[in-house]
């Protein structure tokens, strides 16, 4: 067989080579020599592995002389080494075909090389022995090791937790164990996960045989989580709590450690069966606790810092690992505090009075109110009743005003209290909020924490002489018309004076309906029928006075029946009469005073 390449290289042509050799041994000698060849060369079969010598290089090609009848050839990027290319030297290869287009045989020195090292490697090593060899790519789901042919070594088996970037281990060396021999695929499947992890039990081993509770030992951050630290210690990784890393308040094991950390841990628990170990920070250190009695004794001044703030009180640290809870109820004697953050804030520095201390649950109760003294305890020394003094309109209700008399302390100024003639309807027609006024303490009750006070007890009561010596029975007055009601009119005489016009006294003729005569903020000429002093009442009368306002009558329809109201010294209700009653204002005062606690 005529090697094409060699004759295509030297630009020979095949036909002038067959007539001249057909020339030298006469007709049908060709034919003669090959079927001679046939013969004497050997019988090979697809997928045999031959030994062939390297003839030359041409090209990326190698050719070799395998013993066939014609050559083949070998891609030069299968062999990995320069020398393997010298003419002359011996290789293995397998036959993949017979001649193509060329004239030459198919032949892989790759493959022969991996059977014979899948040969070898089947032959030297079997299920759970241990081979090593170099990382030399990444490929789906893991990577190729070469052992003197490539393996597998699966993502899930490179380490006993899950690796990072798989590619860094290319180019480095690993020892797997073989886990997996498929000769039908001709596939190997090993682990280093499983070396590393039968190591680290024989470290476990070692170690737990060798420690006991108590013991100080050595390790390294190796994860964090919320509630705690592993920190390996040689083959076994003990849980470091966050509740055992210090005596102090930590929100995060981060606050202490870091991964990659060594740390000093002492061993709480040994958990053998389970193979757990219990690790603690704080314990190598004593109990603040032990001698919290001694350090802050009941009674004693202390100064702290705020820490934790919650709905029920705040937490003041005294010192690392020992913390106080100082109650809502103890933070002022005087301020109804709905949240512990109205007086404190988390940093904030404080003093506060030890109130008791429970070592065994680890609590101590603090106060801030009692740093001073309670301002109720010497309030009716400091404001006895009839003191006139200045205070400001704090806040403002329907029944009253409350009037800041001392810082933290508030008086309460009753409606029925603000004026001798008038009848007040809301604090706001006499007062406004924020300004400062005069008042009178009327009384002090330091038990129920109340002060009550007065502007009208500032000037004489007008009844008693004032009002008597001005107004008499039979006068005929000018008034203006402020209010109405079913049963009435009150009528403003002067400076917040009122009589009431009874409806029975506004016409000789029966009133349905007292707005078909009158309306508010009208003047009338009117008569006092009445006056009593004690009662604080002034009656009024439209009857026989000329000029007075006559009856309009309404259609029917608009009309409804009115009740007849007798005329008699106790006609019109309590609440109609001028001057609020004192009786109607203690029953005011004593439904509506549980209200000053909440102002």
């Amino acid at each position: 067989m005529v090697n094409k390449l060699v004759l295509e290289k030297y630009d020979i042509k095949q036909e002038e080579i067959e007539k001249e050799l057909e020339e030298i041994i006469g007709s049908g000698g060709i034919e003669n020599i090959e079927a001679a060849f046939d013969t004497s060369i050997k019988n090979f079969d697809l997928g045999t592995i031959l030994r062939g010598r390297v003839l030359g290089v041409i090209g990326n090609n190698v050719i070799l002389d395998t013993g066939y009848k014609s050559e083949g050839i070998v891609p030069l990027s299968e062999f990995d080494a320069s020398e393997e290319v010298e003419v002359g030297a011996d290789i293995e290869v397998m036959l993949e075909s017979f001649e193509d287009d060329t004239g030459l045989i198919q032949i892989s020195k790759r493959k022969a090389d991996r059977i014979r090292g899948w040969e070898k490697i089947v032959n030297k090593y079997q299920e759970g022995d241990v081979v090593t060899g170099k990382v030399v790519r990444k490929i789906k789901g893991g990577l190729l090791v070469d052992v003197g042919i490539p393996i597998f070594l699966p993502a899930s088996q490179i380490d006993i937790k899950p690796p990072g970037e798989i590619a860094e281990y290319i180019g480095t060396e690993v020892t797997c164990m073989i886990l997996k021999i498929d000769e039908v695929q001709q596939n190997i499947i090993v682990s280093r996960r499983k070396l590393i992890e039968e190591e680290r039990n024989k470290q476990k081993r070692e170690f737990l045989d060798s420690v006991e509770v108590g013991q100080v030992v050595k390790g390294e951050v190796k994860n964090i989580a919320d509630f705690g630290a592993f920190i390996d210690l040689g083959g076994i990784d003990g849980l470091l709590h966050i509740t055992d890393m210090s005596w102090g308040r930590i929100s995060h094991p981060s606050e202490m450690l870091a991964i990659g950390d060594d740390v000093e841990v002492k061993i709480l628990d040994i958990d053998a069966v389970k193979d757990k170990v219990s690790l603690g920070l704080k314990q190598k250190s004593e109990n603040p606790w032990t001698s919290v009695e001694e350090k802050y004794p009941i009674g004693s001044k202390i100064k702290g810092q705020v820490v934790n703030i919650m709905s029920y009180g705040a937490f003041v640290k005294l010192e690392t690992g020992i913390e106080g809870l100082v109650h809502i109820s103890e933070m002022s004697w005087t301020r109804r505090i709905n949240h512990p953050s109205d007086v404190v804030a988390i940093g904030d520095s404080v003093e506060a009075v030890v109130l008791n201390i429970n070592k065994d649950k680890e609590e101590i109760s603090l106060s801030l109110k009692q740093v001073e003294q309670n301002p109720w305890t010497n309030i009716e020394e400091k404001y006895p009743p009839g003191v006139t003094i200045k205070g400001k309109v704090r806040n403002l209700t329907n029944y009253g005003a409350f009037i800041e008399i001392d810082e933290g302390i508030d008086g309460l100024l009753h409606i029925s209290d603000m004026s001798w003639s008038k009848k007040v309807a809301h604090p706001s027609e006499i007062i406004k909020k924020g300004e400062m006024i005069e008042v009178k303490i009327l009384s002090v009750d330091k038990e129920k924490k109340r002060v009550s006070l007065g502007i009208k007890q500032l000037s004489d009561d007008p009844w008693k002489k004032e009002i008597p010596d001005k107004y008499h029975v039979g006068d005929i007055v000018k008034g203006k018309v402020t209010k109405m009601t079913d049963f009435g009119a009150f009528i403003d005489l002067s400076n917040g004076l009122e009589g009431l016009l009874h409806i029975s006294e506004v016409s000789k003729e029966k009133i349905k309906k007292l707005e078909n005569v009158i309306s508010i903020g009208q003047k009338l000429d009117i008569k006092i029928v009445k006056i009593e002093p004690e009662a604080r009442k002034i009656g009024l009368s439209l009857k026989g006075i000329e000029g007075a306002p006559a009856p309009v009558e309404k259609s029917k329809a608009n009309d409804e029946p009115a009740a007849e109201v007798e005329v008699t010294e106790n006609a019109a209700p309590e609440s109609a009469d001028a001057g609020a009653p004192e009786e109607v204002a203690a029953e005011e005062k004593t439904e509506e005073v549980k209200e000053e606690e909440n102002a």
